[in-house]
């Protein structure tokens, strides 16, 4: 597994080098997109029109438009020179609770690994946040971002949750009229809960439109016709109340249904 960011923890005068690692992985089908005459796959190249030529990755460097058609460039030098040693780290600002934080400003985990020799500091760190119940606040740059982070203990390691930031959270849309709930409502939504409720076990989950599509593939290239599998036909059920009823029997046989 590649490094994704390397770099160091650090609280005061405390120092434990760490490398980040992604905790997830990309399972799904990803298709190329090919000319629809000859089936050759379409090709996309970095071109200069000024120079009138392909451009290769050595010869591009960032630049910022500050006017339009006028721009300011930094070179990777430059960028590393605005970095202060704390930059470098991911320096803890403050301990929290877990649950002070929204999840709605989590944005993507990383597996928080020690460098040989730094067992001992990462672990004492660990178990002190593990028995405490709380969690590190933390920043640190990757790339040109200066990323938020809570340093979650775990009791195999620590997640490094990189959040986003409060500016970058869009407000909820507000309901347009207050609604009015009938008592048998309510009950029959909770009764719909109660039927549904198990233990959540994630090995239960799989992603079956991919299998799906993987068994369309196939069929494909062993020249068959793909068919409808969509036996399942919504009925026009209007009154709630009707489909709170028909829902909780459909359930009955539903096994992700069951009381935990």
């Amino acid at each position: 597994m590649a490094v994704a960011h390397k770099s160091a923890i650090s609280v005061g005068l405390i120092y434990i080098p760490v490398d980040l690692f992604k905790t997830t992985r990309d399972i799904s089908i990803s298709f190329n997109q090919l000319c629809k005459d000859t089936h050759q796959r379409v090709r996309y190249k970095k071109y200069c029109p000024s120079c009138n030529k392909e451009v290769k990755t050595d010869d591009i460097i960032k630049g910022y438009e500050f006017e339009k058609d006028r721009y300011v460039t930094i070179t990777e030098e430059e960028l590393e020179k605005i970095k202060t040693k704390k930059d470098k780290t991911i320096h803890v600002l403050h301990f929290a609770k877990m649950e002070d934080v929204d999840s709605i400003y989590f944005e993507k985990n990383y597996y928080v690994v020690p460098h040989t020799g730094g067992e001992k500091a990462f672990e004492l760190f660990r178990q002190a946040l593990l028995t405490e119940e709380k969690v590190a606040i933390a920043k640190t740059v990757i790339g040109t971002n200066e990323s938020l982070i809570v340093l979650y203990p775990t009791d195999d390691g620590i997640i490094a949750k990189m959040l986003y930031y409060q500016e970058e959270i869009q407000e909820i849309p507000k309901l347009q009229a207050k609604v009015e709930l009938d008592e048998n409502e309510l009950m029959m939504a909770k009764t719909l809960i109660s039927s549904m409720t198990k233990e959540f076990d994630i090995s239960a989950y799989h992603d079956e439109y991919q299998e799906r599509l993987r068994e369309a593939i196939q069929k494909k290239i062993e020249g068959q016709e793909i068919v409808d599998v969509d036996e399942n036909r919504p009925d026009n059920v209007i009154d709630f109340m009707d489909a709170l009823k028909k829902t909780i029997e459909m359930n009955k046989n539903n096994p992700f249904a069951g009381t935990a």
